[in-house]
């Protein structure tokens, strides 16, 4: 049996983390070439390779997600053991990956709720969008995830949390503001706010909105919900939004039956110990299943 030892668990995870030699050998304070050997050692250690170069870029293969997430585990057990032997007091750490409008529109309430109550923890949120942070969880950079993930890696277990329907955002002065619903033809030559490109967001309105005829004005690009929203409600273009998004004032939404639902889901790594503090977040944010699907109609 190959002796995993923790330098070697240490320097990968610092790898993991930058996907870059050079960035990783300055956070383990290592030399570049000293770092590349431990992570090669590591390799031959678990018979498998570790990441493959994409185009320029470096990746995780299977293999190596899999030993990032033990590494990370390992080297946290390993803290928490040699504090408890010593008598020290430790903070429990729990990270959530989780994307903007989870963190703005859903999760607030049991997020201020596990602070409240866990005062010997501390929660690191991570900003990710649903398929990144299901990603993060897959690591073991983040124990818990929730997002929009259409298909859920088959490491993860799923709890679906909400789903909501997509909806067209718009000044309430807008042409199609008094309607109950909109039609995905009646944004037609409509001036659209769009999030930035490389966003999976985009490019999902890319693909629905293909084939209407161009808006006389070129799309606007903002990066976030509030913004989106809030030059929606200005009146300078309409945005495709989650039904759960907080309304600025002068802002109405309206569902597109036709672009469908969303589904937000909390994950976690299928066999994976939790820390207590996570296994009480998982539960506290498991309660927030069943609770109304839309308040996009409702101004903040």
């Amino acid at each position: 049996m190959p002796i995993l030892e923790g330098e070697l668990l240490r320097a990968f995870v610092a790898f993991a983390d930058a996907l870059n030699f050079t960035h990783a050998a300055r956070v383990v304070g290592l030399s570049q070439p000293a770092l590349f050997e431990r992570i090669a050692r590591l390799g031959q250690e678990v018979g498998a390779s570790l990441y493959e170069r994409e185009g320029r870029q470096l990746r995780l293969t299977d293999a190596g997600v899999r030993v990032a997430a033990f590494a990370r585990e390992e080297l946290a057990r390993t803290q928490t053991f040699l504090a408890e032997l010593r008598g020290e007091a430790r903070r429990e750490r729990v990270v959530l990956a989780a994307g903007e409008g989870a963190y703005l529109y859903l999760l607030g309430p049991s997020l201020r709720a596990f602070t409240r109550d866990e005062p010997d923890a501390t929660l690191c949120p991570l900003t990710r969008g649903g398929p990144d942070a299901a990603e993060a969880v897959r690591e073991g950079a983040a124990h818990l995830a929730v997002g929009v993930v259409d298909l859920v890696p088959e490491e993860l277990v799923a709890r679906d949390l909400l789903r909501t329907p997509l909806c067209v955002a718009m000044a309430a002065n807008h042409r199609l503001a008094q309607r109950r619903r909109v039609r995905l033809a009646d944004l037609a030559g409509e001036r659209l706010v769009l999030a930035p490109h490389g966003q999976s967001h985009r490019a999902f309105v890319g693909r629905a909105l293909a084939g209407l005829p161009d808006a006389a004005a070129p799309p606007i690009e903002a990066d976030g919900w509030p913004l989106m929203l809030h030059l929606a409600g200005l009146g300078l273009g309409v945005a495709i939004v989650n039904g759960i998004c907080h309304l600025p004032r002068g802002a109405v939404a309206r569902p597109v039956p036709e672009l469908g639902h969303v589904t937000y889901r909390l994950m976690w790594r299928r066999g994976a110990s939790l820390p207590p503090a996570a296994s009480r977040l998982r539960e506290r944010l498991a309660a927030l299943e069943g609770r109304p699907a839309s308040r996009a109609a409702r101004p903040t």
